[in-house]
């Protein structure tokens, strides 16, 4: 019977014939089927992933060694283009478009011999942190299906969490694959901006999108993250600098003494649920004992943080959902009318969603004449001083700690307020605000049964560090 337990192993039992690509395919296919209740899947490519797992498996007698991610099983959130196939980004408005090229990180796992198995449900327009706003109903956690996955990656990290795939990459604006990635008890890596390109990646905040990637594994998400990230003549956004061997530094870099810090007022904030607290609070002193400098910081930004990036990133959607109008294509509203606006609100009224059109009304707001430098100018101001504050944390520290999320898992419908969804955000929109990489590593099971873990982020473009830390945290916290 097939089982998976790492890139590695599965490429050693296709070398020595004891598993095929097509046994790999069919084992995710099955469990894709008797999981439906999830909702994890939007689109399943059967056949498509059986005739791409027959034809790897015909090319592999006499091989001595596999392409990175040769006969990996893929899923990929319903925001990143995978051409002539559907992308609609969970909305309505979006509603049968199907994408005319491949976006960059697709195209690359492809080239590395991935197949991928289906796209997978999200919050409609990666906007939400429960993944209880898409076109097509919510994501149930595959730990407690009462509860929800997270968002705005949920049907991504469900795909991981429930052995439907085995990795997925989502996509991380503010929090979106580090929060489902806690919630569902997997790893979920957010790269430092510009790491990965984001051609084909639908936009939401494109000064804070990222695609990241889910997985079981620290190995197997290292060694997908050094396939897709790399400069692209596609986004000018994306950096130039060589990206390193990840999985291969990973086994080889010793293990050494660590200068971590992590802010103090993230562990006193009233929000924060006591059990994550004192959960965290011991995992630092087991880092301590393990030799590792832990230090607290002075942190008065914490409360700005959340206001900051909802002011931003509703005014970057503003603009960036412009384009949707039903004109060219999508979701087109089957009322007549002869005047041009009225067919725009018509269409825009009636194919996005409550929380989507919610954010395009708050970032029109903010954008707004009256109100520009009282909240858009403001915003930005507290994004310098926090970039600024961790360029000189990173000067003295390796790496900032924190809690990925302030609560496990909760149930669905269970909360309504936007304000207090928008709040959970608290601990994981930092990265995004100041760029930096950050993981969430599935370390901790809070006593209502449901997964939880601890956040680590390290300076821009310093994945490295970040996948190293990782791996010690991981190996003490199976110690101890």
């Amino acid at each position: 019977m097939f089982s998976f337990t790492g890139i590695k192993d599965y490429h050693n039992a296709l070398l020595n014939g004891q598993t095929t690509c097509v046994e790999a395919v069919h084992y995710y296919l099955n469990g894709i089927a008797a999981q439906q209740h999830l909702n994890a899947f939007i689109e399943v490519y059967k056949e498509e992933a059986l005739q791409r797992a027959a034809m790897l498996d015909a090319a592999l007698p006499g091989q001595q060694s596999l392409q990175p991610l040769y006969g990996v099983v893929i899923g990929i959130k319903d925001v990143i283009s995978y051409q002539d196939h559907g992308l609609t980004a969970a909305s309505g408005i979006l509603r049968n478009f199907v994408s005319l090229y491949n976006a960059t990180a697709v195209q690359r796992l492809l080239d590395a011999g991935a197949i991928i198995i289906g796209r997978q449900n999200c919050d409609e327009f990666a906007m939400g942190s429960a993944n209880e706003n898409s076109a097509y109903g919510i994501v149930r956690n595959a730990a407690d299906p009462e509860r929800v996955p997270g968002g705005s990656s949920g049907g991504s990290a469900v795909a991981v969490q429930g052995n439907m795939c085995m990795l997925s990459l989502g996509s991380d604006t503010g929090g979106s694959v580090r929060q489902p990635a806690d919630f569902c008890g997997i790893i979920g890596l957010k790269p430092s901006y510009g790491r990965v390109s984001r051609y084909g990646l639908i936009a939401y905040a494109s000064s804070f999108d990222q695609i990241g990637i889910f997985g079981l594994h620290l190995n197997d998400v290292a060694l997908a993250l050094e396939v897709i990230a790399g400069e692209d003549a596609f986004d000018s956004t994306v950096s130039t600098a060589p990206v390193p061997a990840y999985s291969e530094q990973l086994q080889t870099q010793p293990e050494k003494p660590y200068r971590i810090a992590y802010f103090k007022q993230a562990l006193e904030h009233p929000g924060l649920d006591p059990a994550i607290k004192e959960q965290t609070e011991a995992f630092i002193e087991t880092l301590t004992a393990a030799g590792h400098l832990v230090q607290a910081v002075d942190f008065d930004l914490l409360d700005y943080v959340v206001p900051a990036y909802y002011v931003l990133t509703t005014a970057e959607a503003s603009s960036n959902l412009s384009r949707y109008d039903g004109v060219k294509y999508g979701y087109r509203s089957p009322v007549a009318t002869d005047d041009l606006t009225d067919f725009y609100k018509q269409n825009r009224s009636e194919g996005f969603g409550a929380e989507v059109k919610r954010r395009i009304m708050l970032g029109t707001f903010v954008l707004s004449s009256g109100y520009y430098d009282a909240y858009f100018t403001k915003a930005q101001q507290v994004r310098r001083l926090l970039t600024q504050k961790t360029t000189a944390i990173f000067g003295e520290f390796d790496a900032i700690i924190s809690p990925t999320v302030p609560a496990p898992a909760f149930k669905i419908g269970e909360k309504s307020d936007p304000i207090e969804i928008f709040l959970a955000d608290i601990y994981t929109v930092f990265a995004n605000l100041t760029g930096i990489p950050g993981i969430s590593l599935p370390l901790f099971t809070h006593p209502s049964g449901m997964p939880f873990g601890i956040q680590v982020m390290t300076s821009q473009m310093n994945e490295v560090t970040l996948l190293s830390l990782s791996k010690t945290f991981m190996q003490i916290a199976a110690k101890d």
